[in-house]
């Protein structure tokens, strides 16, 4: 009987043992489908990030967690959105130009990206480490692209509270924003042909919900997220605020005469904005841009926004230097 008793009982730790190990299998690596309509698995938990834009380094330090590769939008400057701690990441090339080298010498366990720069190198990127691209565009798209990735980094509930905490505050700020006045504005590149962007751009999408007109409209139906715009058109439009994205000291566009016959330009109302603007689906760069959308707008009624102390009640204090 006692030889019976040790025989299941052997059966028995064998069975829980072949269970064990398929559901440890099964916890060990996850699975997500991205833009691209490719489903990719990657490990349950990732410790190792690398980010092709600012997205995934702005989701991961909102959640405490600090990637170990990042992509820039101009090399040797740190964006403030982030407090500057993509300087202690690996540097690896200029978003639309990621160095592939560089991205494989970090052994990354993940790599998340933006869609558009990324598409045509996918197979090496694959080959790398496994590899998600949003499209990281519309502001909608956003609560998705942070919720999802949340979830793959273990902290899934942090990116649903994340989501909602920011609608509540854009509502807010929405509740409050003087009906009667709505500015119009641009938020563009500039250059000698600006090219401003749609409403339906992530930062243009914000702008608009607190009560900004945007000249450049909505784009037409399978068209670009943006437009040219000649300083010609610009003046028959005339902006009243301009948000310009400041890549550097090279400003084109104010040489032109034009220029200074623009309502923005005559009254002061022009504002050359950090990364945040461009790179805006992640929880920290729309919160920001939000504020500070808000105060452009309206000055008499929000506060002028310090970037780096908004950022850091968002980003955990273990993670600040």
């Amino acid at each position: 009987m006692s030889s019976r008793r040790a025989i299941l009982a052997s059966a028995f730790a064998a069975c829980f043992a072949v269970a064990a190990g398929s559901a440890f299998a099964e916890d060990a690596t996850r699975k997500v489908t991205d833009d691209r309509g490719v489903t990719v698995e990657f490990p349950a938990q990732p410790k190792r990030i690398a980010s092709i834009s600012y997205f995934a380094d702005d989701v991961a330090l909102a959640l405490g967690i600090m990637p170990v590769a990042s992509t820039y939008m101009v090399a040797d400057r740190p964006p403030e959105f982030l407090l500057g701690l993509t300087k202690d990441m690996t540097q690896i090339g200029q978003r639309a130009k990621p160095n592939l080298e560089l991205l494989s010498e970090a052994k990354p366990d993940l790599i998340v990206a933006i869609r558009r720069y990324t598409v045509g190198n996918a197979p090496q990127l694959e080959k790398i480490a496994p590899y998600a691209a949003w499209n990281m565009e519309l502001l909608d798209g956003s609560d998705k692209e942070i919720e999802a990735l949340a979830k793959i980094l273990g902290k899934p509930e942090r990116g649903i509270a994340l989501n909602k905490a920011f609608r509540a505050h854009l509502a807010e700020v929405a509740a409050k924003a003087p009906k009667d006045n709505q500015p119009r504005y641009a938020i563009m590149w500039g250059g000698e042909v600006p090219f401003a962007f749609h409403d339906e751009n992530t930062s243009a999408s914000i702008v608009n919900a607190i009560g900004g007109n945007n000249i450049a409209g909505a784009m037409t139906p399978g068209g670009e997220f943006g437009i040219d715009l000649s300083l010609e058109t610009m003046l028959e439009k005339d902006p009243e605020v301009l948000f310009i994205y400041d890549y550097g000291p090279d400003r084109p566009h104010e040489n032109n005469p034009i220029w200074k016959e623009l309502t923005a330009v005559k009254n002061n109302r022009v504002f050359y904005v950090g990364d945040q603007w461009v790179e805006t689906n992640g929880p920290i760069a729309r919160e920001i841009v939000l504020r500070e959308a808000a105060h452009y707008l309206y000055p008499d009624m929000f506060p002028k926004v310090d970037v780096k102390a908004e950022a850091a009640k968002i980003i955990p204090a273990e993670l600040q230097k």
